[in-house]
C-alpha cells in the first residue's frame, strides 16, 4: 500500500515501545512511535486513552494534544483521539483490563472535561450505553461531532436500539470486552450483530482476541461493508517479546506476542500491527486484498466521515 492509501487504525494505545497511556509522555517518545507507525504502512491513527482517574485521563489527553501540535510527523499520523472509558460496565468480564476504581457512569460534566482536554481532537468515545441514563451523554457527544461507540458493555437489545436512535453508530472490538462465558444465544455479540445495518462493527484480527474461524463467521454476519479491523495496539506492537506497559499494567509478552494479564485471566490490548492483521485476513481467512483493504483502509475512514481523497485525509484534523 502507498502512503496515501495506508492503513487507518481507530484504536492505538501505544506503539513501537511507547505507551500513550503513561504520565509524562515525551516529545521524543511520541515521534518514535509515529516513525514506527509510518514505517509499518500506517497513514493515520486515533491515539487512544483508556480508563483512569479523570485527572490522569485529562492530563494524558492534553499532553498528546500539545506534543502533536509541535511535531509535523505526529500531526500527519494522529488524525484524532479515541477515549475508551471511563464510562463502562464495571461488571467482571465486561470491564476487561480497565481498572474498576476508575470506572464510573457517564455524566455530562465529566464528558465535557474529557472533550476540553482533547482540544477539539476527540473523534471517538467508547462507552456502555446501559450506563448512560436517558442517553444524555451519548446525545451530547454526538452533538459535539464525536462518534460514539458501544464497548465493554451489556445493554439489552432494546437499550442498544435506543442508543442507536440517540446517535450511537459503532461497536468497539466486538467479541471482546465481555465474559468468556455468556448465554449462548442472548448475548451482547449477537445483539450487536443483529444491528449491523445501524452499527459499524470493529474487530481485532490477531487470532487471540477472536479465534480466526469465529472472526470469519463474525465478518460474514456483520457484512464487510459494515466491518472495521483495528489493532488495539499497545507499546509492544511492532516489536518482539519483552516487558511492556499499558497504563497501570506491567506485562511480560512471550514469543506468541499475546498481551495477557499477569494471571492470564484476560487480554490487555494487543501487540499486532495493521500489516500483520492484513496477512491474517488474507492468509488465514482467505479474504482478497480488496476486501482486506476495505476493512483496514476504507471503512474506518467512512465511519469517521473522512473523505476519499488521500491527500485531504492525510492532513488529519486541524
Amino acid at each position: 500500500m502507498t502512503t496515501g492509501d495506508g492503513y487507518f487504525d481507530l484504536q492505538v494505545n501505544g506503539y513501537g515501545g511507547i505507551d500513550f497511556n503513561q504520565d509524562g509522555l515525551s516529545a521524543a517518545q511520541l515521534h518514535t512511535a509515529c516513525e514506527k507507525l509510518a514505517a509499518d504502512g500506517v497513514a493515520g491513527i486515533l491515539a487512544t486513552i483508556t480508563t483512569e482517574t479523570m485527572d490522569r485521563m485529562c492530563g494524558r489527553l492534553k499532553r498528546l494534544v500539545e506534543l502533536r501540535a509541535a511535531d509535523g510527523l505526529a500531526k500527519r499520523l494522529i488524525w484524532g483521539l479515541h477515549i475508551e472509558g471511563p464510562f463502562l460496565n464495571p461488571a467482571p468480564g465486561y470491564r476487561g483490563a480497565h481498572p474498576l476504581d476508575a470506572i464510573g457512569p457517564p455524566n455530562e460534566d465529566a464528558a465535557k472535561r474529557l472533550l476540553d482536554a482533547g482540544g477539539g481532537l476527540v473523534r471517538l468515545l467508547t462507552l456502555a450505553p446501559e450506563q448512560d441514563a436517558q442517553l444524555r451523554v451519548t446525545r451530547m457527544l454526538v452533538r459535539a461531532g464525536v462518534v460514539v461507540s458501544a464497548g465493554h458493555c451489556d445493554p439489552s437489545l432494546e437499550q442498544l436500539q435506543a442508543a442507536c436512535d440517540a446517535g450511537l453508530s459503532m461497536f468497539t472490538h466486538l467479541g471482546n470486552g465481555c465474559p468468556m462465558q455468556m448465554h449462548r444465544h442472548d448475548n451482547i455479540i449477537q445483539r450487536a450483530l443483529s444491528l449491523r445495518d445501524r452499527l459499524w462493527l470493529c474487530f481485532i484480527a490477531d487470532g487471540a482476541h477472536v479465534a480466526m474461524p469465529a472472526l470469519g463467521n463474525y465478518l460474514r454476519a456483520a457484512s464487510l461493508p459494515r466491518a472495521i479491523v483495528v489493532t488495539d495496539a499497545i507499546s509492544a506492537a511492532g516489536l518482539g517479546p519483552g516487558r511492556y506497559t499499558l497504563g497501570r499494567w506491567n506485562l511480560q509478552i512471550g514469543p506468541d506476542m499475546v498481551a495477557r494479564a499477569p494471571d492470564g485471566s484476560h487480554l490487555v490490548g494487543a501487540a499486532i500491527t495493521m500489516r500483520q492483521s492484513q496477512r491474517n485476513l488474507q492468509e488465514r481467512l482467505g479474504l482478497s486484498e480488496t476486501d482486506s483493504r476495505r476493512l483496514l483502509v476504507e471503512n474506518p475512514r467512512r465511519a469517521l466521515g473522512i473523505g476519499p481523497d488521500p491527500a485531504e485525509a492525510l492532513q488529519g484534523p486541524s
